[in-house]
C-alpha cells in the first residue's frame, strides 16, 4: 500500500481525460437527482478508465460508519456489504487521514479487506486499487475508489514506465499512481461541489419542513449528517436499501415497514402481481431482530396441491412413493427465522388448515408421521388476490385470513407512483448495462414520455422488462423510444395520429392485437383465441375478414 503526497504537478493533459472530465462535468450540470449525478459519474469513468469497479462511500458521523452510497460493478448484495468503521481497512484509512491510497497489488495487501467479496481470489493478483477522499471544505465526507487491472496491453492500466521521458498510467511496484490520482482527486472535487451546491438550494425549505414537523435534533447532532442526501427528500419512514422509491405512497410503506419489523407480528402484504411484494417481505425480515436467522421464500402457487404439504412441513421416509428419506420442510428449514409465503390465496382448504395451526400453536406434523414438531418461525404471507371475496366464494378460510391480516401492508401499483417510473428505468439502465456489457447513459426524452403515460399493467416487473429489451437494443448509448415495446407506442410518441372513421379506427387495432397474439402463440390459432378471449369459430372469421394468413407465423420460431 501507497500513501499518495497530493501535491499535484502538473502534467500533459490527455484528450481522453478532457474528454472524461467534460462528460462527468455535463452530467453534473444537467441532473439533480444526487444518486442519478453519482451512478452517471461512475459509468462515465468506467468507459474512459478501464475501470472495472467504482465505489462512492459517505462518512455518516452520527453511527460513525462508512457505507457504500453508489457503486459500478457491484451487485445491491454485494453493495450492502460494504460497510466500514473509521480506520477500517482501506477506505475506512483514506477517511481517517484524507489522504489518497494506492494498492498496487490489492492480493498482497492485508489492509485491503474486500468487504463486498466481489473480487474473484484469481482476479486479485491482477487488480490495483486507487482510493482518494471527497471532501466538503476540510471535512472528508466520503470516498472515491477505482479497479484497475494491471495490463501492459491497455496504455491507461499499463505498469508504469518511462517513455520518451513521460511517466504512463499505470500500476508499478514504484509508480506512485500521480496521474489517477490526481485525476480522481478532480472528480472527487467535481462530485463535492456539485452535491454541495444543490444541497444549499434546499437548505431554506429544509429549515421550514423541519420547523412545521418539530423536528428536533439530538445533542451534538445533526439530522443532515449526510451531505450526499437530497435535504428534500426526507422520508416518513426510513427507506430499505433493497426498494427504490421516493413516491408519498411507498414512504407511507415505508414507515409501515419500520413500525413492523421490530416485531414478531405476522404481516399480510396486498398488491397487484410485480408490485415488488417479495421486497418488501425481504426489508421487513432483514430490519428485524430474526435478520441473521433464515429467510425462506415460497411460491405456493408454483408447485402441485400434492407436493405443497410435503415442501412446506417436510415428510418422513416412505410416507409416500419416491419419499426415500426423511426430509425437513420449509417451516423447519425457517425456524428462529422467517418464512414468506407468497401468492398464499392458491393454497387449497387443507393445506390452509394446517397452516393455521402453526400460526396458532406454533406446531405440525411432517407427512406421514406423528412426531409434533414446534417451529419458532415468523410468517409473512402475499397475495394478489382479494381474500374477502376467496371467503365469500368458500375459497379461503376466513379464520386464517384474521390471523393472516393482522398487519396488512399494500404496496402501491406503478401507476400510482408515477414519480417512481425514472428512478426505478434509471435503476435498470445500470442493472443491464452491467449484465449485458452495454454503455447506455441516458433514456431520450421521447422514450421517457412514453414510459411516463403507459398504466403499466404488470408494474414494476413490466418496467423492468422494457428497460432490458431497449438496453440490449440500443447501440448508441441512448434509449430511444422506438427501444421500447410495441404496447408504449402511443399515436403521439410515435407519430402516427388516429385518422378516419371510428370503424375504421377500430379495424386497425383489432388486427394489431390479433396479429400480435397470433406472433405471441407461434401462428397457433387456438391459442392466441384464447389469450385474446374468443372462441376458435370467432378468431376464424376474424381472421378471414382482415385476410391475415396464421401460416406465416409459425416460421418465426
Amino acid at each position: 500500500m501507497e500513501t499518495v503526497n497530493q501535491n499535484i504537478k502538473t502534467n500533459e493533459e490527455q484528450p481522453n481525460e478532457l474528454t472524461l472530465l467534460a462528460e462527468i462535468s455535463r452530467a453534473l450540470i444537467n441532473e439533480e437527482d444526487i444518486n442519478k449525478i453519482l451512478r452517471l459519474v461512475l459509468l462515465i469513468m468506467s468507459e474512459h478508465m478501464g475501470m472495472l469497479r467504482g465505489v462512492i462511500t459517505i462518512f455518516n458521523r452520527d453511527s460513525g460508519e462508512i457505507v457504500i452510497k453508489e457503486s459500478f460493478g457491484l451487485s445491491p448484495e454485494e453493495q450492502a456489504r460494504g460497510r466500514y468503521k473509521l480506520g477500517e481497512g482501506i477506505i475506512g484509512q483514506v477517511v481517517e487521514t484524507g489522504k489518497p491510497v494506492v494498492v498496487p497489488s490489492i492480493a498482497k495487501e492485508p489492509l485491503f479487506l474486500d468487504k463486498t467479496r466481489s473480487r474473484e481470489k484469481d482476479e486479485k493478483n491482477d487488480l490495483c486499487f486507487v482510493c482518494v477522499p471527497i471532501r466538503a471544505g476540510q471535512e472528508v465526507i466520503g470516498t472515491l475508489s477505482a479497479d484497475r487491472k494491471v495490463s501492459s496491453k491497455n496504455p491507461r492500466v499499463a505498469l508504469t514506465q518511462t517513455q520518451g521521458g513521460k511517466q504512463t498510467r499505470g500500476c508499478g511496484e514504484n509508480g506512485m499512481f500521480n496521474s489517477d490520482v490526481n485525476l480522481l482527486s478532480i472528480i472527487a472535487a467535481m462530485i463535492s461541489q456539485a452535491v454541495r451546491l444543490r444541497q444549499v438550494a434546499h437548505e431554506e425549505n429544509l429549515y421550514h419542513w423541519k420547523s412545521n414537523l418539530q423536528i428536533s435534533a439530538p445533542e451534538g447532532k445533526s439530522h443532515n449528517s449526510d451531505v450526499f442526501d437530497n435535504p428534500n427528500s426526507i422520508e416518513v419512514g426510513e427507506q430499505p436499501a433493497n426498494i427504490i422509491g421516493n413516491a408519498k405512497s411507498m414512504r407511507v410503506v415505508f414507515k409501515m415497514i419500520d413500525k413492523i419489523a421490530p416485531t414478531n407480528a405476522t404481516v399480510l402484504i396486498l398488491g397487484e402481481s410485480g408490485v415488488g411484494k417479495e421486497l418488501v417481505a425481504n426489508a421487513i425480515h432483514y430490519k428485524s431482530q430474526r435478520a441473521a436467522s433464515p429467510f425462506i421464500k415460497f411460491n405456493c402457487a408454483a408447485l402441485p396441491e400434492s407436493i405443497v404439504e410435503s415442501e412446506l412441513f417436510g415428510h418422513e421416509r416412505g410416507a409416500f412413493t419416491g419419499a426415500s428419506a426423511t426430509r425437513k420442510g420449509r417451516f423447519e428449514l425457517a425456524n428462529t427465522g422467517t418464512i414468506f409465503l407468497d401468492e398464499v390465496g392458491e393454497l387449497s382448504l387443507s393445506i390452509q388448515a394446517k397452516l393455521l395451526r402453526i400460526l396458532q400453536e406454533k406446531e405440525f406434523e411432517r407427512v406421514g408421521g406423528n412426531k409434533t414438531i414446534k417451529a419458532d418461525v415468523r410468517i409473512i404471507a402475499a397475495t394478489n388476490r382479494n381474500l374477502e371475496e376467496e371467503i365469500q366464494e368458500g375459497k379461503f378460510r376466513e379464520d386464517l385470513f384474521y390471523r393472516l391480516n393482522i398487519f396488512p401492508v399494500t404496496v402501491p401499483p406503478l401507476r400510482e407512483r408515477k414519480s417512481d417510473i425514472l428512478l426505478l428505468a434509471d435503476y435498470f439502465v445500470e442493472k443491464y448495462n452491467q449484465m449485458n456489457g452495454k454503455g447506455v447513459r441516458r433514456i431520450s426524452t421521447t422514450a421517457i414520455d412514453m414510459l411516463m403515460r403507459y398504466h403499466w399493467p404488470g408494474n414494476v416487473r413490466e418496467l423492468e422488462n422494457c428497460v432490458e429489451r431497449a438496453v440490449i437494443l440500443s447501440d448508441d448509448g441512448v434509449i430511444h423510444g422506438y427501444h421500447l415495446p410495441p404496447t408504449l407506442q402511443t399515436a403521439e410518441s410515435s407519430g402516427t395520429p388516429c385518422a378516419g372513421p371510428l370503424q375504421q379506427r377500430l379495424d386497425a387495432l383489432e388486427y394489431e392485437l390479433i396479429v400480435e397474439a397470433l406472433k405471441n402463440t407461434k401462428g397457433n390459432m387456438s391459442k392466441a383465441a384464447m389469450e385474446l378471449g374468443l372462441t376458435d369459430r370467432v378468431m376464424g372469421l376474424r381472421v378471414k375478414k382482415f385476410d391475415i394468413d396464421f401460416r406465416s407465423f409459425r416460421s418465426q420460431r
